[in-house]
């Protein structure tokens, strides 16, 4: 019996990890185990769907995508697995093609933004502002 063939992808916005397990299967996409049709909030559904789209159902349609995403907020998640599931595609199809889809629409869907926040430092409420001084 020949081994199934299983990628393991995974992507990083700022503090958020995602990471994709894909297999052959039917098409389905499951974040956290919810499925990608009914994930909440819908702006970062639609940010997750963009590499899926881009690629086209005729791609992604026998592969079963699972992401597990933890750290940071919800939009971060939603980044870092949009970045795991176009990583999986390029990876899985290995086609020059469409990586150039991906790079036009978007770079950061396969390279990753390497910002973070800066650290607070003593004085004030933030990394750069301090508290106001008056003299009177």
């Amino acid at each position: 019996m020949p081994a199934k063939k299983v990628l393991v992808v995974s992507g990083k916005r700022k503090t958020a990890i995602a990471r994709a397990i894909v297999r052959q299967g039917a098409g389905r996409v499951r974040i956290n185990k919810t499925p990608i049709e009914i994930y909440e909030p819908e702006i970062a559904r639609e940010k997750i769907m963009e590499p899926l789209l881009q690629a086209g159902s005729d791609v992604w349609g026998q592969l079963d995508m699972d992401i597990r995403t933890s750290g940071g907020g919800y939009m971060g998640q939603a980044e870092a697995a949009r970045m795991a599931v176009a990583n999986a595609l390029l990876k899985w199809t290995k086609s020059g093609h469409l990586r150039t889809v991906f790079t036009e629409y978007d770079r950061t869907m396969i390279v990753g933004d390497s910002r973070m926040k800066e650290p607070k430092k003593f004085g004030g409420p933030g990394a750069r502002a301090k508290e106001q001084k008056s003299y009177r």
